[in-house]
């Protein structure tokens, strides 16, 4: 299903009616027509019963009271349609809502929309836009009809006669019953939207934090057009409840027109004996069908449309996040191939510079550089600043001041499409997503390879057998009862990478829980990476160290040294002391391969 994303505010705020209208004028129209027609309806039977009193005074009822009952089914019917047409139009807005803000953080940079935090954006696919919802049933229908029937009632009014209130009374009580029955199919029909609610929620929340891997692997569409279709289950079951909730207003008017009928029994009566004229009973009948109804509409209404204000600032929040790519050049601008010159160039170079998480430095004067060909480890204890380094390659964000210049090109040269289309990357976490095997393995590729293809990735890493024993092979869901353990999804995550054809790899700390046998694979695979193409790792195990063919030590956000290992031992002392105080790991841990 085509959706249509509302578009960013433009230096104000997102205005809620505009948006719903847009798209939808000619429903609108049938909504303010039928709301017209349920109030004129609504207003008009004081009146119809006031004739049908005079008729019975007459002995010629038979005619108004036939009048009676289509004016009142024409307002409860008018009312009811009016009500679920403006509630689906207002699901299509919704829709729109969620789409935009699920597209606007993952367009955002890393680091901002972490900075929101997950749970507090996904509150504004649930909370937020509930409320949005209930203001928008309140604003443009519901309270300005409430207003002109109230303003029409008090004008009206007349006096009031306590035997009447009592029959009112008990009449109504039939139509709480009534209530009653459409409260327990709502309850059902409840139950499944905060399921659907949560589901979509916490698969947002699961895509937000693999986010550095969506967007390394540029899957960001494929995974927004999913999470669009959780969006839309999401509406098929809230249009369900709308159905049910245009409902509740029209049996209670329907109580109404009970009471009303009773009323005319009981004053009738009353009439007869002379306690009761006929301008009270009257008056009577025009307070009971317009005064308690949008009164209670009126007062609820107003704190309604507060919180859907307040939902509306929340999502202005996150509409006001700037697109990461804003100092990259559009999709396709930059060459699709590397020159000759570039193919020469380092893969990645720094010069001066700086970066900075507010006003907290991480880098200050970097200058780096990773052949074009080979393995280069990048060391340093926790917090030198290397995974940022990856960062900046990735995109991720943007640097402070310097000169970041990847594959032989400048950083602003490239697009973030074409550039993480070049790069393979594994993150420190070796983040998989909320899906089968296959696609974690196949994520932002184009074509899906071949069942042959991705399980001869999976041999690299030594997780073949592991899959084919699996109750669903490629195709069983990570988390779903057969779960990998660590070291298995973070091989998974390896041979993820190995199914792409990059021209720089980075792998974030790739061997963090592997145990010996499978760390000597990957050593094999890397070695076969690194004879054409540039491979950076950040690395802590001395093994790791000691296969590169260039090692980069970071201290405190800046560079202190770069050679070869065996150069570094002799001529860097910060390295040294890295590797003689045995804080790169000589020795293997042991862990468990289940």
């Amino acid at each position: 299903m085509a959706t249509t994303a509302i578009p960013a505010p433009a230096g104000g705020r997102l205005r809620l009616l505009p948006e719903l209208v847009r798209g939808s004028r000619p429903t609108v129209a049938v909504v303010a027509v039928l709301a017209l027609i349920s109030a004129a309806a609504t207003l008009a039977l004081p009146m119809v019963a006031a004739r049908l009193i005079e008729a019975l005074q007459t002995g010629r009822a038979g005619g108004w009271g036939v009048v009676m009952i289509l004016v009142g089914l024409g307002a409860t019917v008018a009312g009811a349609l009016s009500a679920f047409l403006l509630a689906r139009t207002a699901q299509g807005m919704l829709l729109r809502l969620r789409r935009r803000t699920m597209e606007q953080a993952f367009a955002a940079e890393v680091r901002e929309t972490q900075r929101m935090g997950a749970g507090n954006l996904s509150t504004r696919l649930t909370v937020d836009a509930m409320n949005v919802k209930q203001a928008l049933n309140v604003g443009p229908l519901q309270l300005p009809l409430a207003v002109l029937v109230l303003l029409g009632t008090i004008v009206i009014m007349a006096v009031l006669d306590w035997v009447l209130l009592v029959i009112t009374v008990l009449s109504v009580g039939l139509a709480f019953a009534g209530v009653g029955v459409v409260i327990v199919a709502l309850k059902k029909r409840y139950g499944m939207l905060q399921g659907a609610v949560g589901g979509l929620s916490e698969r947002f929340v699961a895509a937000l934090d693999g986010l550095p891997v969506i967007k390394a692997h540029r899957a960001e569409g494929a995974t927004l057009d999913e999470l669009t279709r959780d969006a839309e289950d999401v509406r098929r079951v809230e249009v369900s409840v709308a159905r049910f909730e245009s409902l509740l207003g029209p049996v209670l008017n329907l109580g109404q027109q009970i009471a009303l009928v009773s009323v005319l029994i009981g004053g009738g009566v009353r009439l007869v004996d002379g306690s009761l004229t006929l301008p009270e009973f009257v008056a009577f009948l025009m307070y009971l069908l317009q005064l308690a109804a949008p009164l209670m509409t009126a007062v609820s209404g107003i704190a309604t449309l507060q919180q859907g204000l307040a939902a509306r600032d929340r999502f202005d929040e996150v509409f006001a996040l700037a697109p990461e790519d804003r100092a990259y050049r559009p999709t396709g601008s930059a060459p699709a191939e590397r020159t000759a010159a570039e193919a020469h160039a380092p893969a990645v170079s720094f010069r001066d510079v700086r970066f900075a998480y507010d006003t907290e430095p991480v880098l200050d004067g970097v200058d780096l550089h990773v052949p074009s060909r080979g393995l280069t480890s990048l060391v340093g204890l926790s917090g030198a600043g290397k995974s940022t380094v990856l960062g900046l390659v990735e995109g991720f964000m943007t640097p402070t001041d310097g000169d970041v210049r990847i594959l032989g090109r400048e950083r602003s040269a490239w697009s973030l499409a074409e550039l993480r289309s070049r790069i393979g990357y594994v993150d420190q976490r070796f983040t998989l997503l909320r899906g089968t095997i296959r696609s974690n393995l196949t994520l932002g590729l184009t074509a899906a390879p071949a069942d042959d293809r991705l399980f001869d990735a999976l041999a690299a890493v030594d997780l073949h057998d592991v899959v084919r024993a699996l109750p669903d092979g490629l195709d069983t869901t990570i988390g779903a009862g057969s779960d990998l353990s660590g070291g298995q999804r973070q091989r998974l995550a390896l041979a993820r990478m190995l199914l792409r054809d990059n021209d720089l790899v980075m792998l974030d700390e790739p061997t963090s829980q592997l145990d010996s046998l499978t760390e000597g694979k990957l050593r094999s695979v890397v070695e076969e990476l690194a004879a054409d193409r540039a491979v950076l790792v950040v690395a802590h195990r001395m093994s790791t160290v000691q296969q590169a063919d260039h090692v980069i030590v970071m201290d405190q956000g800046r560079v202190v040294a770069q050679g070869t290992h065996h150069q570094l031992v002799r001529d860097c002392a910060p390295y040294a002391a890295l590797v003689h105080g045995q804080l790169l790991l000589g020795a293997e841990p042991e862990l468990a391969m289940a």
